[in-house]
């Protein structure tokens, strides 16, 4: 009998180790969740004490060690096919002690150096590199030589900081004092690239507007394009929109105004190229004379907020960051990537959260937009500089006609669309079909400045602005 009952007993035993270790698996699988909770409520620990003072960001990475990690990795440099760097060896000098550059784009398209005669640009201009050499690269670009303003710095260093200080405590009475002066002086206030502190409040970490220039321009945007009056983003946007905003304070086009040069985005008319045209039109702007022409021409400044305002993801709700970067899980937490970088370099995380399908395929899809952007973009490029060369030879030969004049105001327009354009570093994906309104504008108004050299009785005719009940940013899809 006992015989028979060893097997029964060894099954009992069996039994009561699965359920053992069941039970252990169990608490283990209970005690992870309540720890991950626990851990999802307290977002991070505070070992350092952060400020409005505390420039450093490695000081806030003891409070934020995975998302500091993730910023430092801006130093990479990773080229996508229509955008990004490679890193160019160069032989260091007194003057400019960097090893390693980005690839220059004017010698990769040396239309550039066309179309930019006369102006600092056409002798130094490079692949923008990660937000780790934005003030490197501004500090050591050849462009200096022709003594550019403080102003330059808004865009290129941390400087909520440094703002107040040189403001006495007052932020715009700093942003002013900044503009007005020379670059090498302004320069020595500023000691690191864009950091914690120029987007995060310290205290609750929400996201925050530090720059002057982006307050008054969104303003004045909000109350002659929408009609809503004293509109402050710290104060009235919501929390997606800041997610937006936070970039807009540096990837926008703007210029100097005035003899204190004070940094302006260029919006009452709206943030089409259309509109930021009429607007320089109104106010008789201009960047330069061109060398070739005597054009008084203007040079766009990577705008990418403006493009991106008229894409089917601003429309959306898409913001700068849920795509440049997006979230990642750690732990139980959710955190935004700060190795701020194209998408395509990120497909999964970036884009296909919203698109489910395979990140080959979202590749290809994204790389035809700019592949056909990139074609009109060559067009446009090619039609500006046949009018250059043709409008330099009329003026050569002293030629300052109503045909003439004609012309050079084509060159004006059409140089300003493509660069519009060019100067925006997305090649045409953050709004596709803006994209191609644009240069296809820019083509025509190029041909016709032939045209007008060539035939007396001829008149450019000029596109109508977009309004905005026809082209409103909820109704620019893509």
């Amino acid at each position: 009998m006992s015989d028979k009952r060893a097997p029964s007993f060894r099954n009992l035993t069996l039994v009561g180790l699965v359920a053992a270790f069941a039970a252990v698996a169990a608490l283990a699988l209970l005690l992870n969740i309540f720890e991950r909770k626990q851990e999802a409520r307290t977002p991070f620990f505070q070992v350092a004490e952060v400020t409005d003072t505390t420039e450093d960001p490695a000081v806030w990475g003891q409070n934020f060690p995975k998302q500091y990690e993730r910023y430092l990795r801006t130093a990479d440099q990773v080229r996508t096919r229509f955008g990004g760097s490679e890193a160019v060896p160069r032989t260091p000098t007194e003057a400019d002690p960097r090893s390693v550059v980005a690839q220059s784009k004017i010698e990769e398209d040396t239309r550039l150096k066309t179309m930019w005669a006369g102006y600092a640009f056409a002798r130094d201009f490079r692949e923008e590199r990660g937000h780790a050499y934005m003030l490197e690269d501004q500090t050591f670009t050849e462009r200096q030589a022709v003594g550019q303003p403080g102003t330059c710095l808004n865009c290129h260093a941390s400087l909520a900081v440094v703002y107040r200080q040189v403001g006495d405590g007052d932020m715009t009475l700093g942003f002013e004092r900044l503009n007005a002066m020379p670059y090498e002086e302004a320069r020595r206030h500023a000691d690191r690239a864009i950091a914690c502190v120029d987007c995060h409040e310290p205290v609750t970490m929400r996201l925050r507007v530090t720059r002057p220039a982006f307050l008054e321009g969104i303003r004045a945007w909000k109350a002659a394009v929408e009609g809503i009056e004293d509109y402050d983003p710290n104060r009235d946007a919501t929390r997606q929109e800041m997610r937006s905003f936070v970039c807009g304070q540096c990837h926008v086009e703007y210029y100097f105004r005035g003899e204190g040069k004070r940094l302006t985005y260029p919006w009452t008319n709206g943030m089409r190229a259309d509109d930021i045209y009429e607007y320089y039109q109104e106010i008789g702007f201009k960047d330069w004379t061109h060398a070739i022409t005597g054009a008084p021409v203007l040079k766009a400044q990577h705008p990418e907020f403006e493009m991106w305002n008229q894409g089917v993801h601003a429309r959306g709700g898409v913001a700068c960051a849920d795509c440049h970067m997006p979230y990642l899980r750690s732990g139980a937490q959710k955190i935004s990537d700060h190795h701020v970088r194209s998408p395509l370099l990120s497909i999964d995380n970036a884009c296909r959260t919203c698109h489910p399908v395979e990140s080959e395929e979202l590749k290809q899809r994204a790389e035809r937009i700019q592949v056909n952007t990139a074609r009109l973009r060559d067009q446009a490029l090619d039609a500006l500089v046949d009018l250059i060369e043709d409008i330099g030879a009329e003026r050569e030969n002293g030629r300052s006609d109503a045909g003439f004049e004609a012309a050079v105001e084509m060159q004006r327009r059409a140089q300003f669309y493509i660069d519009f354009v060019e100067a925006e570093n997305s090649m045409g994906f953050h709004a596709p079909q803006e994209a191609a309104r644009v240069l296809g504008e820019a083509i025509n108004y190029a041909r016709q400045g032939q045209v007008a050299l060539h035939a007396p009785d001829f008149s450019p005719r000029i596109v109508p602005r977009p309004s905005e009940d026809r082209y409103s940013v909820a109704a620019a899809g893509d």
